[in-house]
């Protein structure tokens, strides 16, 4: 076995080592020859290569995602970090647990004027969680070790980005038989997120709580799988609370609210008000409805309380409680204190629910082909037992306003809620994990990330469907942004692009679909188990779309 010659590389490759952080992201370059030297000449560790440090920071988040681990990230000097940003930011927000490894020029090379030179010390600012600045040379042996072993562990702990920037001076190249530095691991501590509530904190609640008849209780980004089925069970039982749940909360009970625009978009200020709770309870990651946001904070609950053993924003301007527990835990010690209280809060809004889909089933039957007619179709036919990835902007709108059977798991980027990333992120899940996986896309957000696809360990199992309509066609539904000037050109950006000559590219078997029929007859099979990666681009018109999703709100009125 070969090592770097660098003591820093060495102490930084042992310390992942010693810690199970194993899964290494790697992006060409020359300064960080002793970083690659090091994970490279190590059998113990998983390594990847992605030239494109964008895709690669979006591919890593896909695997930290799926693993609930960090994931580490290679790179050179320069601005090959600073492409790593959209994807820092996105773990940043939620909570996914990435290592970056910059290599760096030493000290007295940086701001003289050197090529691929820039400040790269704590660059990435209040977006990560722990900025670790290395010094070259043995000297420095038990100040880097320190920052290193902190560094690590609070990826580990707090489940979120941090940064390790490791100068190293030329030559890079120079390899070692055996270890010169043997440096000591301190072990992650073990935080535990299930602490028993005092009863100081949790007799207070429960009294709020037994004593108020409209609960709303809000469901952000979920991941599959974590929350105890029974204690959902039980929550449904209340005639007093209504479940609010999202796309991405991955929460099913038929009497939960999974279509929250669905349900309030329509209202009157009269309903608004019936509907307005005492109690707000929220958890999970970020909300994707701007309806439910738009409604919590024009009728604001009388007390807003946050689930969350890390953080909690007040993102309805009335949070009274920031409860520091996992959800699981929070739920067993609080319900037992709990009464379930009879009243029409809950049916009253049920027997609306039901209304609503009754219409959206007639509307779906009766549009025109189009985005809509689209996503409706794509989501009837999708099959069991999947991982879906979604791609943000109408993609995951359109998903907001269906119901998905419980066995499959959804992941979107909600952190940031950014375009960028979602097809490398979406292929670094699936390489993670061992469900077949369906990406669906828009056009922009797919063209952006085109980079994506040159990637090594795309898994044959893996499905992309892209919705192209010829641009951001998101923007024809926002108020006012179709009658601005210039609207095709600046905000919808019009194209003429196909994925015909990715797909050819890099090796995706390619079907197309641009009327009902077709997308019937091509999802068929599409899903069927395949012998390499597929992709599928349904073409809809970009003239309809926006008013057969504007009449659909007045329709299920």
């Amino acid at each position: 076995m070969k090592f770097s010659n660098k003591s820093l590389s060495q102490t930084i490759t042992q310390l992942c080592l010693a810690k199970a952080v194993d899964h290494i992201v790697i992006s060409p370059g020359s300064r960080n020859a002793a970083l690659i030297t090091g994970f490279v000449g190590d059998d113990n560790f998983k390594k990847f290569s992605i030239v494109d440090e964008r895709c690669a920071a979006f591919f890593a988040l896909g695997i930290a995602q799926q693993l609930k681990q960090p994931v580490v990230l290679v790179c050179t000097s320069g601005s090959a970090l600073l492409n790593y940003f959209p994807a820092i930011a996105e773990a940043f927000y939620s909570d996914i647990p990435l290592i970056v490894i910059s290599a760096d020029r030493p000290a007295h090379l940086i701001e003289i004027g050197d090529g691929q030179t820039i400040q790269q010390e704590n660059v990435y600012g209040n977006h990560v969680l722990y900025s670790a600045n290395c010094i070259e040379g043995e000297e420095h042996q038990t100040h880097n070790e320190t920052e290193i072993n902190i560094a690590i562990n609070t990826a580990i702990e707090l489940n979120g980005p941090v940064h390790i920037n490791a100068p190293f001076s030329e030559p890079l190249y120079r390899t070692v038989e055996t270890l010169t530095v043997h440096p000591q691991n301190v072990p992650a501590r073990t935080i535990d997120k299930k602490s028993i509530l005092s009863a100081e904190i949790l007799k207070p609640l429960a009294n709020q709580w037994n004593n108020a008849h409209r609960k709303i209780i809000l469901a952000g980004v979920v991941p599959p799988e974590s929350i105890e089925q029974h204690l959902l069970d039980e929550l449904a039982k209340d005639d007093s609370v209504i479940v609010l749940t999202e796309t991405t909360s991955n929460l099913h009970h038929p009497d939960f609210f999974p279509a929250i625009d669905q349900l309030i978009a329509p209202l009157t200020e009269a309903e608004f008000k019936d509907l307005q709770p005492d109690i707000l309870l929220t958890f999970g990651g970020m909300i994707i409805s701007k309806k439910i946001k738009a409604f919590l904070r024009n009728y604001s609950p009388t007390v807003h309380w946050h689930i969350d053993d890390k953080k909690a924003y007040d993102t309805y301007f009335n949070l009274k409680e920031h409860i520091k527990i996992d959800i699981n835990s929070f739920l067993k010690e609080f319900l037992p204190l709990t009464n379930k209280l009879k009243g029409d809060y809950n049916p009253q809004w049920l027997d609306i629910k039901n209304k609503r889909l009754e219409k959206h089933e007639q509307y779906v039957n009766r549009i025109p082909y189009s985005d809509f007619s689209v996503f409706a179709q794509i989501f009837k036919q999708l099959p069991q037992n999947i991982q879906l990835q979604l791609s943000n902007s109408a993609t995951i709108r359109y998903a907001q306003l269906f119901n998905f059977d419980a066995s499959v798991h959804i992941f979107c980027n909600r952190g940031t809620s950014g375009i960028d990333g979602s097809t490398t992120t979406a292929i670094g899940a699936a390489y993670a994990s061992k469900l077949q996986t369906i990406f669906i896309t828009g056009d922009l957000s797919f063209f952006y990330d085109s980079n994506a696809l040159w990637n090594n360990y795309i898994p044959q199992n893996f499905k992309i469907i892209v919705v192209n309509n010829g641009g951001g066609g998101i923007f024809r539904i926002l108020p006012e942004a179709k009658f601005s000037d210039k609207f095709e050109e600046f905000f919808e950006t019009k194209h003429n692009m196909t994925a015909k000559q990715l797909c050819e590219q890099f090796g995706f078997e390619y079907h197309t679909a641009n009327n009902t029929i077709s997308v019937k007859e091509q999802l068929t099979s599409f899903f069927n188990i395949s012998e390499g990666p597929k992709l599928l681009e349904i073409f809809t018109p970009s003239m309809v779309n926006d008013e057969v999703l504007l009449d659909y709100f007045k329709f299920i009125k």
